[in-house]
């Protein structure tokens, strides 16, 4: 036959070369209509910036979330009003809320005594005043942690025990009368003693930045409040919980010195003024052995705490909490409001060389119109229990007043069971110590609160393994099933759940970009009412008819746009790797999601928090709608839609495909890390602690999530990191061990050949080299 085919052969070759010439014959798919738009959409005609639309849209939806809290928050409370030991049992479940979302949760040290701190050159005592004197004391709270503060002894039998509160920015010398900073009317430690009462002042951190930072790394003007806040927050605590707890140890005193003394019980109270009004109501709220408090210069509607500093940001508060129902934990024991002048300040300290970071927020004096309205709400709740005259408003002169006031106290000694009359006031005493300095004092209580928080961390690691006792990897079906719970959870209660989208997409398209092998749209989607999503679609040129192609979710990092990632004509470090996928026969949709404008976008985390939302909780739903749609489109394949993440666009590629099947794989570049450290650290200059994203923090992550966790969620699909040797969001020694675990479950699955980790020789920016091949590979699309 030598080099001549037979006829059977040339058959076989022709009909094998049919599809072929098929194919390249046949006309491509008409996506475009005649108006510019994408085939199926209505033209977009909007104009402006569209990404900064939709963060206002949000903005507003949010507003309205906040709005319609208090009438959803009856919904967590099954009241019994039938006696006050039935109310107490029934609102037992919120009061552990409450305790869990201040991060009141670590067993305190027993109350062994109160410790006298004196030197043999320095005496605890202090001072002396009218029938009573002054010691510096100290407490035992948590495991490395105390408190400090003055003890007011008074002479004779005490006719009551309180824990007296300053302000944030007061001494307990100040308090006292020791030092000067505030009016002698204020001075309401000093007068309890004067009527009879043992009473402790604890130091509380300030609002200073004297020690926010790590001078060998950086410094900060971040207030020591929020300073604090921030590596508390991700590990499950908060400084108001540090600070609650140090006064339920000074209640422990009281009750472990009343049952050695054979006087009896004396009733304990607290009384707080500004953020230590704060520390009364929720301490009170809490520790039902507390009998009496009073809030001064604190009480009002929380609606708007998201414009109040960050170290008040409480996640899931207003869910089920306003002061209003916060009181009502408090019931049926007596509760002072007192109306006066509050603390006002404009904002953290000043932005100088060397020191930036801080949080916006403000505090201003509560409005008497506002503290009446958030008493009148308390009220009901007192009165539906019958208990109606235990709940009492004061008002400091006309509700501006100093804290402290005459009627205040004597409404709180009332309460503590002595009716006598006030005693006049003395004069304050006189500090017997030579040029006394509360820093080292404050600083003690500073370092001691942070190295509680960093050892927490350091012992997160264990903690979330014990979390993930439950997850069963001796098969993936089993790994699928025992998962189930952890993505509830993550959803539940670490990004926050928000309701599906409850519009159709209604998409608007419209025709930007026209290049030799693709069409580019910009693309706008309905979520909710006000609220869109935003985006650019890349459409290859040579579909086919009926072909339906793979699609490449490409998403920007912090303040990015997605036309930095589909037009090649822009430079950056995201080497508009949509376009060059899109050039491959991709199909491609770069998102729009709203971490940009800078503290606009900051605002809606800080919005969403309190009604235990979160950035994230958005986003899911934007993709949501967003891979709802792209499913709906003729060329597309529902089942092969990957997500490619740069940066923030990363921590989207970690957290959205862990909630959202959708996503068939999932590449986190320029962002994977063993990220609890990376949040929380305060050794390494890539840590957040020390830079201005105070958005960042997430509610007890660490104890529940870190990066391997989250990819374990998105296991059995193939995952990917692309990682710079240079990049400066971590070193390659974080992101490897954190890798290490997730190699090692795909592993334990029998999946190891769907997870890789690539480093280059690069920085913060797309490499585009492993990440083609993995989506080619596992989105089977040929080369």
């Amino acid at each position: 036959m030598g080099r001549y085919l037979t006829t059977q052969a040339i058959d076989v070759f022709w009909l094998a070369l049919v599809p072929i010439i098929s194919a390249y014959g046949a006309e491509a798919q008409d996506v475009k209509c005649e108006s510019g738009c994408l085939a199926g959409t209505k033209l977009l005609t909007a104009e402006g910036d569209l990404a900064m639309e939709m963060i206002g849209g949000l903005d507003r939806f949010l507003d309205h979330k906040l709005a319609a809290s208090i009438g959803r928050r009856g919904e967590y409370w099954q009241r019994d009003y039938s006696s006050p030991e039935d109310y107490v049992r029934s609102v037992g479940s919120n009061r552990r809320r409450l305790a869990r979302i201040i991060g009141a949760v670590d067993r305190r040290c027993p109350a062994i005594g109160l410790e006298l701190v004196n030197t043999l050159a320095k005496p605890s005592l202090v001072a002396g005043g009218q029938g009573y004197t002054v010691h510096t004391v100290r407490w035992p709270v948590l495991d490395g942690v105390d408190s400090e503060g003055l003890l007011l002894q008074p002479v004779g039998k005490p006719i009551a025990r309180v824990v007296a509160l300053p302000d944030a920015d007061w001494s307990p010398e100040m308090l006292v009368g020791l030092a000067e900073g505030i009016q002698p009317a204020a001075q309401f430690a000093r007068r309890l003693a004067e009527n009879g009462c043992q009473v402790l002042v604890p130091v509380l951190i300030d609002r200073s930045d004297r020690w926010s930072g790590n001078p060998k790394i950086r410094m900060t003007n971040q207030p020591h409040r929020e300073f604090i806040y921030r590596m508390a927050f991700e590990m499950g605590r908060h400084i108001i919980g540090y600070e609650v707890q140090k006064i339920l140890a000074a209640v422990d005193w009281f009750y472990r010195d009343m049952e050695d003394k054979e006087n009896g019980r004396q009733r304990v109270g607290v009384v707080g003024y500004g953020e230590g009004g704060l520390l009364a109501l929720y301490s009170a709220a809490l520790d039902q052995r507390i009998d009496a408090a009073v809030v001064s210069g604190y009480f009002e509607s929380r609606q708007e705490v998201w414009r109040e500093p960050i170290y008040r940001n409480v996640w899931g508060l207003l869910e089920q909490f306003g002061d209003a129902e916060i009181a009502s934990l408090v019931a049926p024991r007596r509760l002072i409001i007192e109306a006066a002048r509050g603390v006002e300040i404009e904002g953290p300290p000043a932005v100088r060389e060397g020191r930036s970071g801080a949080a916006p927020g403000r505090l201003q004096s509560p409005a008497l119109t506002s503290v009446r309205a958030e008493f009148d709400r308390g009220r009901v709740f007192y009165e539906k229990l019958g208990v109606g005259p235990k709940l009492k408003l004061v008002l400091s002169g006309d509700g501006k007043g100093a804290p402290g006031s005459e009627a205040a106290l004597r409404e709180l000694l009332v309460a503590l069971g002595c009716d006598k009359q006030l005693k006049s006031a003395g004069k304050p005493p006189v500090d017997l110590r030579e040029s006394f300095d509360p820093g080292p004092r404050l600083g003690r209580q500073f370092d001691q609160l942070c190295e509680f928080s960093q050892r927490l961390v350091r012992q997160s690691a264990s903690r979330r393994r014990e979390f993930w006792k439950k997850a069963d990897s001796s098969s993936m079906e089993r790994w699928g099933k025992s998962c189930r719970y952890y993505r509830d959870y993550l959803r539940d209660e670490v990004i926050g759940r928000l309701p599906p989208p409850n519009v159709s997409p209604k998409a608007r398209t419209r025709c930007v970009l026209d290049k030799p092998k693709w069409t580019g749209y910009e693309v706008v989607l309905d979520v909710w009412p006000e609220v869109f999503a935003y985006g650019m679609l890349l459409v290859p040129k040579d579909l086919k008819p009926g072909e339906r192609r793979p699609v490449v979710v490409c998403q920007h990092g912090l303040e990015g746009r997605p036309q930095t990632i589909v037009d090649p004509e822009v430079e950056s470090v995201y080497r508009a790797f949509g376009a060059q996928l899109a050039d491959r026969g991709f199909v491609v949709y770069a998102p729009q999601n709203p971490y940009i404008g800078g503290n606009k976008f900051r605002q809606l985390q800080r919005k969403a928090n309190p009604i235990k939302c979160s950035l994230f909780s958005i986003i899911v739903r934007q993709h949501e709608q967003t891979l709802n749609w792209l499913s709906s489109l003729p060329f597309v394949d529902a089942e092969r839609i990957a997500l490619y993440g740069l940066s923030y666009g990363g921590k989207t590629a970690m957290r959205v495909p862990a909630l959202l099947p959708g996503y068939c794989l999932s590449i986190c570049s320029a962002d994977f890390n063993e990220w609890i450290v990376k949040i929380t650290t305060l050794d390494h200059r890539t840590s957040y602690m020390f830079t201005q994203e105070y958005e960042i923090v997430e509610f007890d992550l660490g104890n529940t999530f870190n990066y391997a966790e989250l990819a374990g969620l998105i296991a059995p699909r193939p995952f990917m990191v692309e990682r710079g040797h240079s990049d400066p969001v971590a070193v390659d020694e974080w992101v490897g061990w954190e890798y290490a675990k997730v190699r090692r479950l795909y592993v334990e699955l029998g999946i190891g050949d769907r997870t890789v980790i690539e480093f280059f020789d690069g920085g913060h920016e797309i490499h585009g080299v492993g990440t083609f091949e993995f989506l080619r590979r596992h989105l089977n699309w040929p080369r």
